[in-house]
């Protein structure tokens, strides 16, 4: 008797568990490269004292040009707080950062989750694009927009009732 080739089974009867496709390491870089951006970016907000008055933080303590539409105008631009919020938030003062902008609260945790996935990227070469196709970008994006938007209102708010700052 001759040998005869089995048919293969489909992969859908099999016990193996096919392993995902791991990253070039180009990807991997680009990984560990904004991992250690935003690990930058949160041991500098460490490293500036915040400014009670709420903004101000990247003026007084990284040497850089007060807003100039906060001077103009009197009232905050979007970006108000930002850094004093991140410098609140890398301490553990969570009220303080949100109180101060709440849009800098979300980017910090952000950042900060940046940083491990980033790291965990580069480390095991494992992609996590996946969690993302899992969560359309409708469900995360225009939160993140609204968010933004309502912060600037907020950051608006305090400023015009003389609540802005925290002590």
């Amino acid at each position: 008797m001759a040998d005869v080739d089995e048919p293969a089974l489909p992969l859908i009867y099999t016990t193996r568990r096919a392993d995902p496709a791991r990253l070039p390491p180009a990807a991997r870089l680009v990984a560990l490269g904004m991992a250690l951006a935003c690990l930058t970016v949160l041991c500098v907000a460490a490293w500036a004292t915040p400014n009670p008055s709420g903004v101000g933080t990247h003026a007084s303590s990284l040497h850089m040009q007060p807003c100039h539409f906060l001077q103009t105008t009197g009232l905050p631009c979007p970006g108000c707080g930002m850094t004093t919020s991140f410098a609140w938030f890398v301490r553990g003062n969570l009220a303080a950062s949100v109180y101060v902008q709440p849009m800098g609260a979300a980017l910090a945790a952000l950042s900060a989750m940046a940083v491990w996935a980033g790291l965990y990227v580069a480390l095991t070469g494992r992609p996590v694009y996946r969690l993302f196709r899992l969560l359309p970008g409708r469900y995360y994006l225009l939160p993140l927009l609204a968010l933004g938007l309502a912060a600037w209102g907020w950051k608006i708010l305090l400023r015009l009732n003389g609540w802005d700052g925290w002590r």
